[in-house]
């Protein structure tokens, strides 16, 4: 499991920021999940090493632009390109309108699979927004101005180390029953014999998990969905001085983040939708809200646009 940052800004882009877009690459398939999509997220695949040809999911936090003006272009220009093999999205109530309102009055042509689900009653009743054989994907509500959703992808245990010499001395023969046995499945040999995979595997791997916040006010809610995940991905918009005006605005500081993490016992922190207000020159610059998160939470990173974290490895972070 990759992230790739492709936005880290609030409200509006700056020079060195976009607005607020992050890919998961999703590991063993060639897939994408991207969450939130603001105004000019298909520019910033493109300065990536991402290919849009491999997104598969869409998950939306909210309706304000800076999350969600960049839809339309995509889906459009997926559309044009003609090799996409479909969409599912994920979202407030009001999504549904939106794209299609806006796809409608732009006359543009979808020409795949395209699907949208509301998440706001699968919140409020604490079901899985989604779930496959490799990951479960969960949100809860957010205190924001407007309803606002965080979400976390968990990836189920993974079956443990195959012990092929004990398979070998049970003169099991190699090939496609090896690989059964290795997702610890049931097989049936030729000679008859019943062979339980779990049998020759070692315990369970456990999966990976994120956890994606923003926007909101500190939240027990956010506190509840990211217990023990791996990184929790936490909206920062305010330093400590600004806490005022991040109550008035239902955004956090880089202190309430930092507070959400240690509550949850997460792995890691990284800050991310950062105020312009914030930016490098200024008198209170991003280093001074990653300091201030780090007193409260060390394990503290400050996003920026394209960095990409290994959750296999949290400890490797690069630049593309």
């Amino acid at each position: 499991m990759q992230i790739t940052f492709l936005g880290t800004s609030s409200g509006v882009p700056t020079r060195s920021r976009n607005v607020s877009a992050l890919a998961l690459r999703l590991p063993q398939r060639s897939e994408l999940w991207l969450f939130d999509c603001g105004e000019g997220t298909q520019h910033q695949f493109l300065r990536s090493d991402l290919r849009t040809s491999q997104l598969r999911r869409i998950f939306i936090t909210h309706m304000h632009g800076d999350h969600i003006y960049g839809l339309p272009g995509l889906l459009a220009s997926l559309g044009l390109a003609g090799n996409s093999s479909g969409i599912d999205l994920y979202g407030p109530n009001p999504l549904s309108n939106y794209l299609n309102g806006v796809l409608k009055s732009s006359s543009s042509r979808i020409s795949y699979p395209f699907q949208i689900h509301s998440v706001e009653k699968v919140a409020e009743d604490n079901q899985i927004v989604f779930e496959d054989k490799d990951f479960i994907v969960r949100c809860k509500p957010l205190i924001h101005r407007i309803p606002a959703f965080a979400y976390r992808v968990d990836q189920k245990p993974r079956p443990g180390r195959f012990n092929l010499e004990k398979a070998k001395a049970f003169n099991i023969p190699p090939g496609p029953v090896f690989a059964k046995l290795k997702l610890g499945q049931q097989v049936r040999l030729e000679d008859g014999r019943i062979i339980n995979g779990k049998d020759f595997c070692g315990p369970q791997k456990a999966g990976k998990s994120i956890v994606y916040c923003t926007d909101t006010i500190f939240s027990k809610a956010a506190i509840q969905l990211a217990k023990g995940a791996d990184l929790l991905i936490h909206e920062s918009t305010f330093a400590d001085k600004d806490t005022d005006m991040a109550f008035q605005r239902k955004h956090s500081t880089s202190r309430m983040a930092a507070q959400t993490a240690k509550e949850a016992g997460v792995g890691k922190l990284v800050l991310t939708h950062l105020s312009p207000r914030y930016a490098p020159g200024n008198a209170f610059s991003p280093n001074d809200l990653l300091k201030e998160a780090k007193e409260i939470f060390p394990n503290t990173l400050l996003a920026k646009d394209f960095m990409q974290i290994d959750i296999e490895k949290p400890e490797t972070v690069r630049d593309t």
